[in-house]
């Protein structure tokens, strides 16, 4: 027999030894198909063996000694995840760091770029754990880069890419581009693999980013996500109808849901950003509820609907044509806002009803349209 593989029988019957009861039988096909060469098959048993908690303590000795051994006959994303499954037994970040950068290296070349960029990325994720958030932006651009040169890609590379964007970008406090990442993140996995406590998480931090980005005015993709359902019942539910009053305008059901910004410090830091967003809201609300033939509103209407002081109005419409949320002109000397489109967004059930009873409105409009047609027509209408 070839002494290294010999060697390397050995090393496993010694960790088969020191392993659990339970994943003996595991250790003893990891040796069977190392010893047949059937890499697939040792690759599908040492992820089962390396995912188990209970291989925790053998994780390294198993990758530097054996894995190692034969890295580049096997898939190497397999490779990769499992060096991602073994770096979480390193003693400290600045050891995981070395630990990975090394890894990303091994797999830097053309054939496995999509391995290298599920590796580079979480040399990312230990710079931001270790502050150096300056050398996590500059791998993330890299991985990004490279991401864009494929047509396709193993979905987890994705995922990773952007949870770790996401994470980035919270700690950077770019509250658009986390909710962007995050919601690609969600797009990528399976809900039903978060834990309850990790779906919770995701689901209150999504709904302060788009509270307090100042470029995000729909929410309607976080409406629709059934991320948000886990917020239901716990006690963040208030944040759920927050995010509902915000998508209605609704400054009657702000006003109740105000006390609670105390609980979360952002939107506490940001209030008096909170209450001018509302008052965006409430004004693509106002026009929205207008049929399209009546959306010239004076500036007394306007902050009537909006409870904004008559010296902000204009400000008020200026800032909302500014940011896509309407089109139309001011007449500043008449003090009229002639409004000709509103941002779509997703409706409640409330909105939808409103809309029902415009279009039977418009339909008995056009009933009345004809009848008057055929009414003054008869003598010019054939028979």
């Amino acid at each position: 027999m070839d002494p290294e593989k010999e060697a390397k029988l050995n090393f496993l019957d010694e960790q088969r030894d020191v392993a659990s009861e339970d994943l003996q039988p595991a250790f003893i096909q990891i040796a069977e198909y190392y010893d047949a060469r059937l890499w697939h098959e040792l690759t599908g048993v040492l992820q089962d063996v390396f995912a188990n908690p209970e291989s925790a303590s053998q994780r390294l000795a198993l990758f530097r000694t054996f894995v190692l051994s034969f890295a580049e006959k096997i898939n190497q994303l397999s490779f990769v995840h499992l060096g991602l499954l073994t770096a979480t037994q390193c003693q400290d970040d600045k050891e995981r760091l070395t630990f990975l950068t090394h890894l990303a290296e091994k797999v830097d070349k053309p054939s496995s770029q999509d391995a290298y960029v599920y590796s580079l990325v979480a040399v990312a994720e230990v710079k931001i754990a270790l502050n150096d958030y300056e050398g996590a932006r500059k791998d993330l651009d890299k991985a990004e880069s490279v991401l864009d040169t494929f047509d396709s890609v193993e979905q987890q590379v994705h995922a990773n890419f952007y949870r770790i964007s996401a994470s980035y970008a919270q700690n950077k406090a770019d509250f658009t581009s986390y909710y962007k990442n995050a919601l690609l993140y969600l797009a990528c996995i399976d809900l039903f693999s978060l834990s309850t406590q990790d779906a919770q998480t995701r689901a209150y931090d999504l709904s302060i980013a788009a509270l307090v980005s100042d470029s995000i005015y729909n929410f309607g993709e976080l409406l629709l996500h059934p991320i948000l359902d886990n917020l239901s019942s716990t006690t963040h539910t208030w944040l759920r109808d927050l995010l509902y009053a915000f998508n209605r305008g609704d400054l009657r059901a702000y006003h109740v849901l105000e006390a609670n910004l105390s609980k979360a410090p952002l939107l506490e830091s940001h209030k008096e950003f909170l209450w001018q967003k509302i008052s965006l809201s409430a004004l693509t609300e106002a026009v929205f509820r207008r049929p399209a033939h009546d959306r010239a509103m004076t500036f007394q209407t306007i902050s009537h609907e909006t409870q904004v002081q008559m010296n902000q109005i204009e400000i008020l419409i200026m800032k909302a044509l500014s940011l896509g949320l309407l089109r139309g002109s001011i007449d500043q000397v008449s003090e009229v806002a002639r409004i000709n489109w509103v941002q779509p967004k997703v409706l409640d059930l409330g909105q939808i009803d409103s809309m029902r009873k415009r279009l039977k409105d418009w339909d008995s409009s056009v009933n009345e349209l004809g009848q008057w047609i055929e009414g003054v027509g008869k003598d010019v209408w054939p028979a």
